[in-house]
């Protein structure tokens, strides 16, 4: 796929997150996380990032970026799913700086993990602000929604 195919369809990914988050924020639970200021990262299999806040905290989403891009790149090195990764380090099932990153550095969070497009290529995205199973379940909803178009 090339760049522009892939920006059109991060551009719809964004989009669906969008039009998601007024949803998302109606749970108190995920409301009380940041209040609504979200951010996603994603990078794809040549290592280009794309990210976006949403949101007016500045410093609410900056954190959120951080936390995202953090996700992100936790997947993006490993392939497995934040969360998972973690527990299988702990388990010693995979090598501690086996892949780049040490115990301290391990993001433990819900919210990193592949996602395969329709056409096989690959995305490692990050979604935080909402609570973890949240963060995963947008990233999701808002790839389907992207192809659609």
């Amino acid at each position: 796929m090339k760049n522009k195919e892939i920006q059109a369809v991060i551009n719809a990914l964004f989009d669906a997150i969008e039009k998601m988050i007024p949803v998302y924020i109606e749970d108190p639970e995920d409301k009380a996380i940041s209040n609504g200021n979200v951010a996603a990262c994603l990078i794809d299999e040549n290592g280009i990032l794309y990210g976006r806040m949403f949101g007016s905290n500045k410093a609410r989403l900056r954190q959120s970026y951080k936390v995202a891009w953090t996700k992100a790149n936790q997947v993006w090195l490993t392939g497995v799913r934040t969360g998972e990764y973690e527990r299988m380090v702990f388990n010693k099932e995979v090598e501690e700086n086996g892949n780049g990153i040490e115990a301290p550095d391990l993001i433990g969070w819900e919210g990193g993990q592949p996602l395969t497009m329709h056409n096989g290529a690959k995305l490692f995205v990050g979604f935080s602000g909402f609570r973890g199973v949240t963060d995963l379940e947008i990233m999701v909803k808002a790839l389907a929604e992207a192809e659609k178009v």
